[in-house]
């Protein structure tokens, strides 16, 4: 019987051979018949977790690391191709099973059960996890746990669970619960002591109130502890986090002088303690707490309020900095990298978490005079098809 062989895994995560034909959970060099049937190659491995492929958590289990990579890598050279640009496209730095810090899942009543984990691929049905190879220790832990916390306060609605691994322990907030009530204040107060939570709040539609937080809760960038808002972004690994300001440490080198745009709670900014650091970022509470974290720490930095979509920062601002950092949402950064393309910034370290944004960004910058020496891939969402990346972009005289 003729067999094709899978050639390499497209964005979404199904095999495609070399005819074009894609095939789900094939990994490169699995062979496939005419019939459908999959005869497994080097690189294909057994998935660790039951819920594969149901829960929306993975995409990539059933591909070994040398395969995770490849994709990886393929994803960042060709959205790049695309747009004219090829350089240096580096080993991704991938994020070990079971270190995922943060998670967003989901909860529902089903008779007198309640169901909590992620979403099945490409629907809204829950997958009740009972095992999770992604998430880490402390977060899973909690979920059982959980279960019985939700039994007395969900409706008929779906609701949703926030974790997040901070200094202090996992940080937790539900939203779409009716927790109002003495019983259910009780019986908050009572889950968070015993799970010793570093904070439990409530979202009922008008932002989230902790009810409960022994001592403010903080987490760790660059050395210094900075407030944590509840529902901030955080990289999703530790190891993730470190490859990425390892990368922008790298392409930034000893600047003096350091832009930080799109700077967040200071994942960047923060790293760099040595330099008069300018940070700009548009969400106020992430701000504020940047602020509160650099001054208790002393650093020589400079926060301010801006949306950089609508007031990006211009060309005469941007000439006065020896390095440029920007980490932008998935959209990229157009209009703020209108400005730097025209600019004389000897530097621009580039983070980003859409290849496909980032080729486009890469473009302008190329066109402007700027070449792209190098990028680093960053796979800390572990068995997932979304892609990080750090790059380093240089003025050419």
């Amino acid at each position: 019987m003729t067999q094709e062989i899978i050639e390499y895994v497209a964005s979404r995560g199904d095999g495609v051979t070399q005819s074009g034909r894609h095939v789900a959970l094939a990994a490169p060099g699995d062979r496939v018949s005419a019939d459908g049937i999959v005869t497994p190659g080097p690189h294909h491995r057994e998935p660790p977790c039951r819920h594969f492929p149901e829960c929306g958590g993975c995409q990539l289990q059933h591909l070994d690391d040398a395969a995770w990579s490849d994709f990886i890598v393929q994803r960042i050279s060709g959205a790049l191709t695309a747009h004219g640009i090829t350089t240096d496209v580096r080993a991704p730095a991938l994020s070990p099973p079971r270190t995922r810090r943060r998670a967003t899942l989901h909860a529902e009543r089903r008779g007198r059960q309640v169901h909590l984990g992620f979403t099945r691929q490409t629907s809204h049905h829950l997958i009740d996890l009972s095992e999770c190879w992604v998430l880490a220790p402390e977060l899973f832990a909690l979920i059982a746990p959980l279960r019985g916390l939700l039994a007395s306060m969900l409706g008929r609605s779906r609701a949703e669970v926030q974790l997040t691994l901070v200094d202090q322990g996992v940080d937790v907030c539900v939203s779409g619960v009716q927790a109002e009530g003495l019983s259910n204040a009780e019986a908050l107060t009572g889950f968070a002591g015993r799970h010793r939570l570093a904070r439990l709040s409530i979202d009922d539609g008008y932002g989230p109130q902790p009810r409960w937080e022994p001592e403010p809760v903080t987490v760790t960038l660059g050395g210094a502890p900075v407030p944590f808002p509840v529902g901030a972004f955080l990289q999703a690994t530790a190891e993730g986090e470190a490859a990425l300001v390892s990368a922008v440490q790298e392409a930034v080198g000893e600047a003096g002088a350091v832009a930080d745009l799109f700077a967040g709670l200071g994942t960047f900014a923060l790293s760099f303690p040595n330099a008069k650091v300018y940070a700009a970022e548009g969400a106020r509470d992430a701000l504020l707490s940047l602020k509160g974290g650099a001054g208790r720490a002393q650093r020589m930095m400079l926060a301010e309020h801006r949306d950089l979509f609508r007031r990006p920062l211009m060309v005469e601002d941007i000439n006065r900095f020896d390095a440029i950092i920007l980490d932008p949402p998935r959209a990229g950064a157009k209009d703020q990298i209108a400005e730097l393309a025209k600019a004389a910034a000897p530097v621009i370290a580039y983070v980003s978490c859409n290849p496909s944004t980032f080729a486009r960004d890469a473009e302008m910058l190329q066109d402007g005079g700027y070449r792209l020496e190098w990028v680093q891939p960053v796979g800390q969402f572990r068995w997932s098809t979304h892609v990080e990346v750090a790059a380093k972009f240089v003025r050419q005289a």
